[in-house]
């Protein structure tokens, strides 16, 4: 039996339940959840993760894995080059997060740790600020220079909180979050992550909070020491909105974003073939238009372009995008 043609692919979001969830998944990004928590913390838009696979909502492939598409069409869905690297898996996880409270304050191992210790990969990510409340913040790093020596001391006295860096956060700014980085998202933020294929978290702080089923939530100091990066890093990303054209926000080695604020139909032509395009829609509406399909995705949508998809039309008067592929 022949294969269907690949064309723009959606998946159905898996929506998760926080404790430190709110309702703005469901209020401004229009998630629809079967019971209709009020603790949405995370809608997973497209995921290789083991155990959330995602699955193809839209055309011909409606209910296919993500992971099983891969299989099938190798290069042809995610390119020649991702494909030679990462084989059969999906290398990256694209999430909207609603905070809210306050997140734990956590970090991630590098690829390096993460392979040593759990045979997976590490986690570098990056948020991108859909909308933020008055005075919500971020926690990024340390307010002064710390090592593991004392850091284990404050650890001890238990007053981690007095050395966490915080800083105010608003609507479309843009944050790089290397491994071993200390880092939480504040509440009042509703954002957009992209990262790693990676669930491997290390909670060094919980605000003392007990889990949805009344349990604390495990905290990973021990395994947290020898990952925590103790130099200083600005995670900020700066950059200026250009309309109708691409804005770098991050170039790492493994996703390249940039932000597409589109007025007009954008034309894509021969534009890194040898990745899949994924746009993450921030603002605004828009279809997808190719040979022989259209696709149309709004704010808080996200849509896969296959790699053999190599000509194609964004048809908006007005859209905001993240624009990713894999170098």
């Amino acid at each position: 039996m022949d294969k269907p043609k690949l064309y723009p692919l959606q998946f159905v979001p898996e929506l998760k339940e926080k404790v430190w969830g709110g309702s703005k998944l469901q209020t401004i990004l229009d998630k629809k959840s079967r019971d209709n928590s009020n603790h949405l913390g995370e809608s997973w838009e497209i995921s290789g993760v083991q155990g959330t696979i995602s699955k193809v909502s839209n055309g011909a492939l409606k209910g296919e894995e993500i992971t099983q598409l891969i299989q099938k069409y190798t290069s042809d869905l995610v390119g020649e080059r991702v494909y030679q690297k990462y084989g059969d898996q999906f290398p990256l996880l694209f999430k909207f997060i609603d905070a809210e409270q306050d997140l734990s304050v956590q970090l991630h191992p590098n690829d390096a740790l993460a392979q040593e210790r759990h045979n997976a990969f590490g986690k570098t990510e990056m948020w991108y600020i859909l909308q933020a409340e008055n005075d919500a913040r971020l926690i990024l790093g340390f307010n002064k220079k710390l090592n593991k020596t004392t850091y284990a001391e404050i650890l001890k006295t238990k007053k981690i909180t007095s050395v966490l860096h915080a800083e105010e956060v608003h609507q479309d700014e843009a944050y790089f979050i290397e491994p071993g980085l200390v880092h939480a998202i504040g509440a009042g933020v509703l954002l957009a992550e992209i990262q790693q294929t990676s669930d491997i978290t290390y909670r060094i702080y919980d605000w003392d909070r007990p889990d949805t089923d009344g349990t604390f939530r495990e905290l990973h100091t021990k395994e947290a020491l020898d990952a925590i990066q103790f130099t200083t890093t600005n995670p900020k990303i700066t950059y200026t909105d250009l309309l109708n054209q691409r804005v770098l926000l991050v170039s790492c080695p493994y996703f390249v974003t940039h932000k597409l604020v589109v007025s007009e139909n954008f034309n894509i032509e021969n534009f890194q073939n040898e990745s899949c395009k994924v746009y993450m829609c921030t603002q605004g509406k828009a279809e997808f238009i190719t040979e022989d399909t259209s696709t149309t995705i709004q704010k808080g949508e996200t849509i896969l372009i296959p790699a053999c998809c190599t000509n194609y039309q964004i048809k908006t008067e007005n859209a905001t995008f993240l624009e990713v592929y894999i170098p």
